[in-house]
């Protein structure tokens, strides 16, 4: 279903920002998920602890503390799930921002935003995101980026096509430091999206 979209970067999220599936636009624009070890198939620990997120993102310390707000959102609805209790205390560990923030429980729940990227291969992309939930499922979120039409960055997006379709895109650095503390991988169970969506809180 992700591959379809071939023109703008799609993701599925689940709990605790698993990374659940990703179309090649959107491993081109973040970084190839499928790629990483399943502890890091995650959207938290990758703009947290990969170099690489922090310079992509033009305003990283808002989107990094988006994050922070949605696991607090997460850590509502399940506050016994041992999987987010060990993420967080990872994190905690070994990202001094994150574990400020986590403290402050800002609690975040939009549907819609703008990002600024600057991107190695296509230069800076000005990305709408816009996010779904499938009905029946608050677990699961689809996220896509689009660009405003006529625009640079729509330019920059069908370069970047382009360049996906060429396998010429530069790959992400991962330079990620050694992890402190273990637990089992996430569940990565891919289930199909219903066909009626409805919008959902989630920001990435």
């Amino acid at each position: 279903m992700l591959d379809a979209l071939r023109d703008i970067p799609a993701l599925i999220t689940g709990r605790r920002l698993d990374i659940l599936a990703g179309n090649r636009m959107a491993r081109a624009l973040l970084t190839d998920f499928d790629a990483r070890p399943h502890r890091d198939r995650n959207m938290a620990r990758y703009v947290f602890l990969d170099p690489a997120a922090r310079t992509l993102y033009d305003d990283w310390p808002t989107a990094a503390r988006s994050l922070v707000a949605i696991l607090h959102v997460d850590a509502g609805r399940q506050p016994d799930d041992p999987l987010l209790a060990a993420l967080i205390a990872d994190l905690s560990q070994r990202d001094d921002d994150f574990r400020r923030w986590w403290t402050s429980h800002d609690v975040l729940n939009n549907t819609h935003g703008t990002r600024l990227y600057h991107h190695p291969g296509v230069g800076s992309l000005t990305l709408d995101y816009e996010i779904f939930s499938p009905a029946g499922d608050e677990d699961q979120r689809l996220v896509l980026h689009t660009a405003e039409p006529g625009s640079p960055s729509e330019r920059g997006l069908h370069q970047l096509a382009r360049l996906v379709t060429q396998a010429s895109f530069p790959a992400p650095a991962r330079t990620l430091p050694p992890a402190t503390v273990d637990h089992p991988p996430p569940d990565f169970r891919r289930r199909q999206l219903p066909g009626q969506l409805r919008t959902a809180g989630r920001i990435l």
